[in-house]
């Protein structure tokens, strides 16, 4: 055998790549603690604190709007399955924080979604991850924006489109008759 053949397997490594956005970050220079363009590996059982605490927090925002601790991410892996995920929690007694429009209160958390738009008060991160196997570590890759990245349509319509072109808001505010049957819609369209 050659040593090509008796190398060990690489594992990849879970990567969480996000895009920063905010209005002022020129003049005000919020991002300017973050390390942008550049993978940083931390261990699975590290939990990835954003905010402006830099005592606390591993990714420092340099705004006094910002709490302390703002939000975390934390590895886990799904019961009966090696799919690594993530968690998202809102550590701000104040602010609430989005994913993909869904308000997040204080020390509320859910499965990070694959790809979704985070934000709060004037902050967009549009994160996105990258699979892999190992359970030891995890890595982040941060980018700047200099658009808004809400305007630049980063993420597919929140709204389904059915395909006979009635707008699914109207199903809400009257109501079905029992002649009418509901659009199917696939749960990918969501």
């Amino acid at each position: 055998m050659t040593s090509f053949e008796e190398a060990e397997t690489e594992e990849t490594i879970t990567c969480l790549h996000m895009m920063f956005y905010h209005p002022s970050q020129l003049e005000k220079q919020v991002f300017r603690h973050l390390n942008f363009y550049r993978r940083e590996q931390l261990r699975a059982d590290e939990v990835a604190k954003f905010g402006r605490d830099s005592n606390i927090c591993h990714y420092i925002l340099v705004d006094a709007r910002v709490s302390r601790i703002q939000f975390s991410l934390q590895l886990f892996r799904k019961l009966s399955s090696s799919e690594l995920c993530f968690e998202i929690k809102n550590m701000s007694k104040r602010t609430k924080l989005t994913v993909n429009n869904l308000e997040l209160g204080y020390l509320n958390k859910i499965d990070l979604p694959f790809k979704c738009m985070v934000g709060f008060g004037d902050y967009q991160i549009l994160m996105h991850v990258q699979e892999g196997e190992s359970v030891d570590f995890f890595e982040t890759f941060l980018e700047l924006s200099q658009v808004s990245l809400l305007q630049e349509h980063y993420l597919p319509s929140l709204q389904p489109i059915p395909e006979c072109g009635i707008s699914p808001s109207l199903f809400h505010s009257q109501a079905i008759s029992p002649v009418e049957k509901p659009v199917e819609m696939d749960e990918n369209e969501l």
